[in-house]
């Protein structure tokens, strides 16, 4: 019993640490990433030893800066509540990525231990519910800071993550009838093998308009440009108007941390996971497999968060009217449509 805790808690420690150092990488992409759309050089000052290293040390640079900042809470809002929002933020997105499968599982010591933190049954549900309930931190935060500007943008947050959340869930039903089961491990399974002796059985393939739906409603679910209406500079400011130093940093690392679990999620449900596609007739030692399967996941988690910058730097955010009718009048009739083609093919088959 004892080694079954601490192999969780060991499980706990490691996922918690790739995926804080990830989004602390994804803040220096974040830089690099516009300042070579822009033709810039980027945030290139902060240096250990002389070593400036191409920027890599300026988000520890920022995360000390948030961290010695100034705690201002206004005098008229709800102390308590001011500084259980960002909390609340950080915690649903962070706790999301217990559910995610890193790689197949090992065997150590005579024991079958699963690269996740937690192999749920219902882990699909789990994961939408979780981050259903990261809206939570935004209201209160907004409603607590006692600014109308705020209160705005939270508001705003809350009908964008319902309407969009509708859609998300629909994209979903499709690969749920094509991979019957809610475990994100069974799913990553089922993405094993090829299609027409080739192609990847990977979700993308089956369900090419669910992951579009998916990735679409993602992306408005992460509330940044082109879908950042609850922040909307040019207007309103945002939820977090009346927040400074690290309760601010909580809330901005929480964005960064929907990014990974967006990519981690598209990666395990449309791209076959920690599955590398025709190297099943290699002779590899068990180690090496464990290994090749971690990598191969990570790298396709790179490549998406990756993605998600790049749209981030490329297009101009939507109207408040036209980010709705693209939820309601678009996404959520093309999830239906494919559930009922799915519902057919499989009737047909």
């Amino acid at each position: 019993m004892l080694v079954d805790v601490l192999i969780v808690l060991v499980k706990v420690v490691l996922t918690l640490t790739w995926t804080l150092l990830l989004a602390l990488f994804l803040t220096w992409v974040e830089r690099k990433q516009s300042a070579v759309m822009q033709d810039r050089i980027g945030a290139n000052r902060a240096s250990v030893f002389g070593l400036r290293l191409f920027g890599l040390f300026q988000p520890f640079a920022d995360a000390i800066k948030m961290l010695f900042k100034e705690d201002f809470v206004p005098s008229f809002s709800q102390r308590f509540l001011h500084w259980l929002a960002p909390a609340i933020s950080f915690f649903f997105v962070a706790v999301t990525m217990v559910a995610v499968p890193f790689g197949d599982a090992v065997r150590l010591f005579g024991r079958r231990i699963p690269l996740q933190v937690a192999d749920l049954n219902a882990a699909l549900l789990f994961v939408l519910a979780m981050l259903s309930l990261g809206i939570y931190g935004i209201l209160i935060g907004g409603w607590a800071s006692r600014n109308r500007f705020a209160l705005i943008g939270s508001l705003r947050g809350a009908a964008q993550i319902i309407s969009y959340e509708v859609a998300l869930g629909l994209s979903l039903v499709g690969l749920i009838m094509v991979f019957p089961s809610l475990r994100l491990s069974k799913i990553v399974e089922f993405q094993g093998g090829t299609l027409f002796g080739f192609l990847p059985k990977w979700g993308i393939f089956l369900q090419p308009l669910g992951f579009a739906v998916f990735f679409l409603a993602g992306l408005a679910e992460t509330k940044r440009v082109p879908f950042d209406l609850p922040e909307g500079e040019s207007e309103i400011i945002g939820f977090y108007t009346e927040y400074g130093g690290l309760k601010f940093g909580l809330f901005m690392f929480a964005d960064f941390l929907e990014v990974i679990v967006l990519s981690s999620l598209a990666v395990t449900l449309f791209f076959g996971g920690w599955q590398v596609p025709w190297l099943g007739g290699l002779k590899l030692a068990p180690w090496a497999v464990t290994v090749l399967q971690v990598l191969a996941f990570n790298l396709k988690v790179f490549f998406f968060c990756w993605l998600q910058v790049l749209v981030r730097w490329t297009y101009p955010r939507f109207r408040y009217d036209q980010l709705m009718d693209f939820g309601w009048k678009v996404l959520v009739p093309l999830g239906v449509v494919n559930i009922l083609v799915t519902g057919l093919v499989l009737a047909l088959r």
